[in-house]
C-alpha cells in the first residue's frame, strides 16, 4: 500500500477498512512521503522529480494511529522519497473493563491500572507541573491527595521541591486499595508523609483537618462518588479559604493496550463522548469561582482544573 497525493479522508477510509479485519497485535504497513522531504502544513502539495505528493508530518501519522486504536511502530526507510510506516493494532487489555471481584483492589498492585505511570506521559506531566506552579506548591503547609494509589503525584512534588521545602510540608494521601497504600508507603518513609487505606466517601470519620492544597486525579469521577455534593463538601470543610488551592484531573482518555488514547468514554456510546466530562468541569469551575477562587483549565488527555484562592489574607 502506497499513498502519494491522496487526501487524509481517502487515507483514513482505506486504512480503517484494512485495520477492521486485523486481530490485536497484527501490523499493517504502508508507504508515505518522507516528512523530511518537504512540506510544512498537512495537505500541502510537494513536487519531487515532477511528481505531486501531499505532505503529512509524523504528528499526523501518530494521531491517525491513535484514532484507529493502533500503535505506530518505528518508521523504516523505503525507496526515495518514501518511508514505510507500521501500525500495530492494540491489544484489548484495559483496566476499564476489569472484572476484579474485590472492588477495593481494582486499582491495587496486581491490577492493570497499577502498571500506568502517568508521569511518564508528556501530555500529563507537562500540565501537572504547570498546575503545581500555578498553585504555588512550594508555599503550602498541608497537602491532601485523594486517590493517591502509587504515589506518583507526591513523588513529582518531591522532585519538584528542594529537600528543605519538601520536609516542611505535611502530606496526607488516601486510597481505597490497601496494596497500593503499602506500595506508596515504601516510597515515602519520611515522617511528614501520612498514607491511609480508607474510603474517601468517609472523610468525615478521619478527623483530617484542613489543607491549603488538595489534589485528586481521576478519583472524583469514580462511579461510587457523587461528584457535585462531594466537591462542595471538600471545598467547604477541607480546603483553607485563604491561600488555598485545588488541583483536579478529569480523565479525557482511556488506557488501552498500554496506550493513553484521547477522548472520554461515556456509557451507550461507541465513540468518545464528552458531555459528562464537560458537565463536571463546568460545574466545578463555576462553583469555585462563586467561592472566590481563580480557576484555570488546561490539558488534553487529562483536563486539569487548578483553583487558587483570591480571598485576601487576614492580618494577624
Amino acid at each position: 500500500m502506497k499513498f502519494t497525493n491522496q487526501t487524509l479522508q481517502e487515507i483514513l477510509a482505506e486504512l480503517k477498512q484494512e485495520i477492521t479485519s486485523l486481530q490485536p497485535g497484527d501490523v499493517i504497513s504502508f508507504d508515505v512521503l518522507d516528512p523530511d522531504e518537504g512540506g510544512q502544513y498537512a495537505g500541502e502539495k510537494v513536487v519531487i522529480e515532477g511528481k505531486e505528493y501531499l505532505y503529512h508530518g509524523y504528528k499526523s501519522w501518530t494521531d491517525l494511529a491513535q484514532l484507529l486504536h493502533c500503535k505506530m511502530l518505528t518508521p523504516q526507510s523505503s525507496t526515495f522519497p518514501f518511508i514505510t510506516l507500521h501500525f500495530e493494532k492494540l491489544q484489548r487489555d484495559t483496566f476499564h473493563d476489569s472484572g476484579q471481584e474485590d472492588k477495593k483492589e481494582k486499582y491495587g498492585t496486581d491490577s492493570l491500572f497499577f502498571h500506568i505511570n502517568k508521569m511518564e506521559e508528556p501530555a500529563f506531566l507537562y500540565y501537572y507541573l504547570q498546575a503545581l506552579d500555578n498553585a504555588k506548591v512550594e508555599e503550602k503547609k498541608r497537602i491532601l491527595n485523594l486517590g493517591i494509589n502509587r504515589g506518583d503525584e507526591f513523588q513529582t512534588i518531591k522532585a519538584y521541591l528542594d529537600n528543605d521545602t519538601y520536609q516542611k510540608i505535611g502530606f496526607v494521601g488516601i486510597d481505597h486499595s490497601e496494596s497500593a497504600i503499602a506500595y506508596a508507603g515504601s516510597l515515602f518513609p519520611e515522617e511528614n508523609v501520612t498514607l491511609l487505606a480508607e474510603d474517601i466517601n468517609a472523610l468525615d470519620s478521619l478527623d483530617l483537618g484542613k489543607f491549603d492544597l488538595i489534589i485528586s486525579i481521576g478519583t472524583l469521577q469514580s462511579p461510587s462518588i457523587r461528584f457535585k455534593p462531594f466537591l462542595m463538601d471538600l471545598v467547604q470543610n477541607y480546603l483553607e479559604k485563604e491561600q488555598g488551592a485545588l488541583i483536579l484531573g478529569f480523565p479525557n482518555c482511556r488506557w488501552i493496550g498500554g496506550e493513553m488514547l484521547y477522548g472520554a468514554k461515556a456509557p451507550n456510546y461507541k465513540m468518545s463522548e464528552l458531555s459528562l466530562l464537560f458537565n463536571d468541569v463546568i460545574f466545578a469551575k463555576k462553583y469555585l469561582q462563586q467561592h472566590k477562587f481563580r480557576v484555570t483549565l488546561t490539558g488534553k488527555e487529562y483536563i486539569f482544573l487548578t483553583a487558587t484562592s483570591i480571598t485576601p489574607k487576614t492580618k494577624d
